[in-house]
Order: C-alpha cells, then structure tokens, then sequence
C-alpha cells in the first residue's frame, strides 16, 4: 500500500469576499454591518474582507440608513440587555462606495452598495453580489450572509483559520444561533428526499450541542454559509426561479464532489425569519406569504431532483394544508400550502406583498436544470 498523500491547504485566493442581500432591512441591516466592521478591525487580514450590499429596491429606508451609518449620522445602538459578545469599536466615517449591478467592489476597507434595481428575490441578489465579487481574483471564498445576522470577532477568526487549512471544498457553515433566545436556529441543513422537506440539526437546542458529522449534512443554510471559488465556477449561479427558500439546497446538491465541511466556532446570531414570516422557536405559525413559497419552492426542488418522489411530495402538501386549516385554523395558510404545490393562481395576498417588478422574477416560468 502506498503511503496516503498530506492534505494540502485550499488552493484558493485567500480573499473573503462577503454578500449581503437587503430588502426592508432597515431595522436590522446596521447591526450586521457593524459586527462585520468590528469583526475585521485594522490589522493587516482587514483588507482581505470586502463586503458587498446588494439592495433588492427595498420599499423602506434601508438605503438611507447605511448612509447614514457609514457617515457615523447613526452609530450602531445595541439592543436592550447588550450582546452575547463583544465587540470593538469601528472607526467612522466607513467607506462607502455605490453603484448598479456592474459595479466592482472596492479593494478598501469599506462597504459596496449595489442597488439591483428590483426585488430579484434573495437569490437572484446574491447572484449579483457573487458576480462582482468574482470579478476580483483576489477573492477565493464568497460569503453569503443574511442582513439580519451579527458577526462576532471570534467566529471570523475561526473561519479565516479553517480555510487557511482544509483542503478543495465546496460550501462551509458553523452555527447559527437565535440572537434574542440564545438557542441554535441550524448547525447545518438535513432533508427528506421522498417528501423534499428539509429540517435543521440542533433546531431549538442548547449551545452544548455537538455539531453533525459533515457526512450527515445535506446544505448549509444560506443565513450563513461560505462558498469556493472552485464550487462557484463548478455549481454556477444560484437558481432564481425559486425566489424564496431552497435556493441553498439546490445550490449544494449542485457541488459534484466538493464536500461540505463544518467550522467550529463559527458562530453567527440570527434574528431569523422577520421580514417574510417564517416559523421559529416560538413562532411555530408561519404567515401565508412564506407558506406560499416554501411549499412551491419544495415542489420546484424535488421536481428538478427527486421527480420519482413527485406523488409522495404532493401527498405531503395535502396532509399539511389540512393541518393547517384545522388544527391551526388557517384557511388562508391552507389555501396558500395549495397554491403552492399545485400551480395554481398565486393567492392575491400573497401577490400584495410584491410590486410588479418583483412579480416579474417571483412568477418566471421553472428554470431547466
């Protein structure tokens, strides 16, 4: 037997490039940024960090207040009862530099804008972020974070380390953790393939978890995961015919050979699930507009990769619109659960939610695989 061959570390550039795709984030979007600010201080790793916002024509002052923030008008405010960790302080004015879709990120240690111009949905934002970050052949790791996650200093240290380490990979996550209860929202994502729901590991649990074996993860969730170069140019864009939900799992299952690693100590705080109405600890009640999605986008996935599982999925859609409107006593997220799995209309409140433009990329025709 030949001797086994060291790991070598990953072949990437060594650039982190991060994206983070905003509508109606007012509220949130200013703790995100700040964390990452702090989190990258001033030493010389500090420009190896580029953060890109790409705001999908969000309705609210979203835009103004990352302005304002970067100018220091608005100085970030932690929350009542402080953080679950420290962080430094950012020195203002925070560059800022904006711009359309074709706008290559800066190479300072400041922030890049990019308006979208529509409500291309979360992937279709991140896709815009992903392009102009690949553009810069420094970045060998893309980023994609969610406006309403916190970034303590430690957790991008520890994924700074990890990278530096491992050999090829496709995606990596840690954990993610519910800002105001302190509880794991994921470790990472599982799935059933016959019926295309998708679960959480350690959803709910105390932070004395163990992780799950990268062996037994199915995705990384898209509130936080990282991805290479390598997968990048391998799995492509993100599909944005989903436009909510199951764009991560789609993505992963798209990897080829490229694994899925863990970070320990990659931690992120998560306030999860406030803009769309998605079910949490706690909020086991998700509204109609995220019901709509979620099961339509469930029926998009298993179609495109599990189309022998079809019937047991549509089974499924039955067995939970008529939990819904029984048990929960909601005819609304019941007929929302419907219209979903089986192509028919789009519910009117469900259309309420969006403008015209965002109609136009939430309503186009599947994508071919």
């Amino acid at each position: 037997m030949g001797e086994a061959k060291p790991q070598t570390a990953s072949p990437e550039p060594a650039g982190l490039g991060v994206v983070v795709v905003t509508y109606d984030a007012a509220d949130v979007i200013v703790g995100c940024l700040e964390s990452l600010m702090a989190a990258r201080g001033t030493g010389p790793e500090a420009g190896d960090l580029r953060v890109v916002v790409v705001d999908n024509a969000s309705t609210d002052d979203t835009v103004q207040v990352i302005r304002d923030w970067a100018a220091g008008r608005a100085p970030f405010a932690p929350p009542e009862g402080g953080l679950p960790f420290a962080m430094a302080p950012v020195a203002y004015p925070v560059p800022l530099t904006e711009g359309g879709p074709d706008l290559v990120p800066a190479a300072d240690a400041g922030i890049t804008l990019i308006h979208s111009g529509a409500n291309r949905g979360f992937a279709g934002g991140v896709n815009l972020g992903l392009a102009a970050l690949a553009r810069d052949p420094a970045i060998g790791h893309f980023w994609v974070l969610n406006p309403d996650c916190m970034v303590p200093a430690a957790s991008l240290a520890a994924v700074r380390a990890r990278l530096a380490e491992i050999p090829e990979y496709g995606l990596l996550g840690g954990r993610v953790i519910y800002l105001e209860s302190g509880v794991i929202q994921m470790d990472a994502g599982l799935m059933n393939r016959w019926t295309g729901v998708t679960g959480n590991f350690n959803f709910g649990g105390p932070l004395s978890s163990p992780p799950p074996q990268a062996s037994d993860m199915v995705f990384i969730s898209g509130a936080s995961m990282v991805a290479s170069r390598t997968f990048y140019d391998t799995a492509g864009p993100m599909k944005e015919d989903y436009f909510l939900y199951y764009e991560e799992v789609d993505w992963a299952l798209r990897r080829g050979a490229l694994p899925l690693v863990y970070c320990p100590g990659f931690d992120i705080y998560h306030l999860g699930g406030s803009s769309i109405g998605s079910a949490a600890v706690g909020r086991l009640r998700a509204a109609p507009f995220s019901l709509y999605f979620k099961h339509r986008s469930r029926i998009r996935f298993q179609r495109r990769f599990h189309p022998w599982a079809l019937p047991v999925a549509w089974a499924f859609s039955l067995a939970q619109a008529a939990r819904t409107a029984l048990l929960r006593r909601s005819p609304a997220g019941a007929w929302a659960i419907l219209t979903g799995s089986f192509g028919l209309p789009v519910p009117r409140a469900v259309r309420a939610r969006l403008n015209p433009d965002a109609c136009a990329h939430a309503f186009q025709p599947r994508q071919k695989s």
